[in-house]
């Protein structure tokens, strides 16, 4: 392929090179065979086509795209040694700092905000050449299950465009699987780039919290909130994951330890001698049957490839939607106190004879969606006085017992897995109205946010019953995080065995 393109990259070269693994776009690219200008056009083009209807992205920074690209390739034809991902596009989500780009958390009261720094994941994919293509949409400040809760409009699931693409991060996971960009970043407070992939037949990975930078991430939860990757394949999501994670001294809970080598495990991809649990309370009740189906079928062939299957109690876990829905309100209701019309982003009556009380009153009615107001009440009630010991202080006890039985459970099995969901992806309105509802979608991973351990979610077929991805979640100890890599490679290339093709690349809907 012709590496200095003169006009539009050719489309079928384009439809090849935008289903093409981010390893594959970053060894054509490292090699002179395709430009990084070639590929990021592409995937460029491939959003002004299709972004109409999937609605991933809130901003595409297409010309910052195309410059960083030429950089690329300029380093290339001077003989730089280029980095592993060195040329290949990325979707952020909205909610990390870019200087000088719009960063709205998907909220009205952030609306046309222009950061003045970049978040260190941006500096880091910066640094390694990855080219950020713009910013993805997103529940309002991370706060939902089916990314409906945005100021600007839900996204839309690429395997059906009546239906969710999950959430907060639906744009960043919605943009993957409709071959928008290769790779992605999210963020998981109770299961935000998990969920959405289980549910557009995606990888993500919440990495062990505070082993990714959280500087520059704008915050809901501080203490469950953690930055990760989001791929079509296991190995592409290590790679991404490698450049993301280490210390960071501009972030007060970021880890000072070696990070794991994920990029070594995912290519091991082997599980035999592993003793893998299957969580009691994540099945049964509540739990679709084409989801259970196609687990149990994925666990089989876990089996198959070596590892022991055992079945672990974990009984906390029953409890952890109440405590999490307790701590997760709470804390926001502290982080956006910030949001006030009075420093930065939205401002309703400036100037007059309003005073700051009504300026910062009417600011957040205005600004503020109907989930985040919810939560802020929830949170706001939770910590008062006179409730803090009946509410929040039970709360971080459940949590406590949750940490518990996690390491409980990593004293008898290497990892535990689980659905990564209940359900497949429902139809757009369903749930948006009935918050109970769309909270039990994250059934199944809010217990690894609050013990701060790393999970990841993979494709593992379709269901039965609507033809819809299901997705496996694999569960870690803290700083084990190649452990899920370990497992999920091995379980990926068996199940690509079995089907002749990754899942993904069976999206119908675009």
């Amino acid at each position: 392929m012709n590496s200095t393109p003169k006009g539009p990259v050719n489309p079928d070269m384009a439809a090849d090179l935008i289903r093409q693994s981010a390893r594959v776009l970053a060894e054509a690219i490292k090699s002179g065979e395709v430009s990084a200008r070639e590929v990021t056009q592409a995937h460029l083009d491939r959003i002004g086509a299709v972004d109409e209807r999937v609605h991933a992205f809130l901003h595409v920074d297409t010309d910052a795209a195309l410059a960083h690209a030429d950089r690329v390739d300029v380093k290339r034809a001077a003989g730089e040694q280029l980095g592993d991902l060195a040329g290949v596009p990325l979707a952020l989500k909205d909610i990390l700092a870019m200087k000088g780009v719009p960063t709205t958390c998907g909220s009205k009261i952030l609306q046309g905000w222009l950061p003045p720094y970049d978040s260190t994941i941006v500096e880091r994919l910066r640094a390694a050449d990855i080219i950020i293509l713009g910013k993805t949409n997103m529940d309002e400040f991370a706060m939902g299950s089916s990314t409906e809760y945005s100021a600007y409009g839900p996204s839309h699931n690429p395997w059906d465009l009546n239906r969710i693409p999950g959430g907060s991060g639906g744009g960043s996971a919605a943009a993957v699987a409709a071959f928008e960009a290769p790779l992605a970043i999210g963020t998981d407070t109770g299961g935000s780039i998990r969920q959405p992939a289980a549910l557009t037949g995606t990888v993500g990975v919440k990495p062990t919290y505070g082993s990714v930078s959280r500087y520059g991430l704008v915050a809901l939860a501080s203490s469950l909130d953690q930055a990760g990757p989001c791929a079509r394949t296991v190995l592409d999501a290590a790679y991404l994951h490698s450049v993301i994670a280490g210390h960071d001294p501009h972030d007060s809970t970021s880890i000072n330890a070696a990070v794991p080598d994920v990029v070594a495990a995912a290519m091991k991809a082997d599980v035999r001698g592993l003793r893998i649990g299957l969580v009691k309370q994540l099945s049964g009740a509540g739990y679709q049957p084409g989801v259970l189906q196609r687990f149990n079928e994925a666990v089989d062939v876990l089996a198959q490839l070596g590892a022991e299957i055992v079945e672990v109690d974990c009984p906390h876990f029953d409890e952890a939607m109440s405590a999490y829905y307790l701590i997760l309100p709470s804390e926001c209701s502290s982080n956006l106190a910030r949001f006030d019309g009075m420093r930065y982003g939205l401002r309703v009556q400036d100037g007059g004879d309003a005073g700051v009380e009504t300026v910062m009153a009417d600011t957040r009615e205005m600004g503020f969606g109907p989930e985040v107001k919810r939560r802020i009440m929830l949170g706001t009630y939770a910590l008062s006085s006179g409730y803090y010991d009946a509410y929040y202080g039970q709360a971080q006890k459940i949590r406590t017992l949750i940490i518990e039985d996690f390491t409980r459970a990593f004293g008898q099995v290497d990892v535990l897995v689980s659905p990564t969901t209940p359900t497949t992806a429902f139809p757009l309105g369903e749930k948006v109205d009935d918050p109970l509802a769309m909270y039990l979608n994250d059934i199944a991973t809010i217990p690894v946010n609050l013990a701060g351990n790393c999970a990841l979610s993979l494709p593992i077929g379709l269901s039965p019953a609507d033809g819809l991805p299901v997705g496996l979640q694999v569960m870690a100890p803290t700083m084990a995080d190649d452990r899920l890599y370990l497992v999920g490679a091995a379980l990926e290339s068996a199940l690509f065995d079995r089907w002749g093709h990754l899942l993904i690349e069976e999206a119908p809907a675009l």
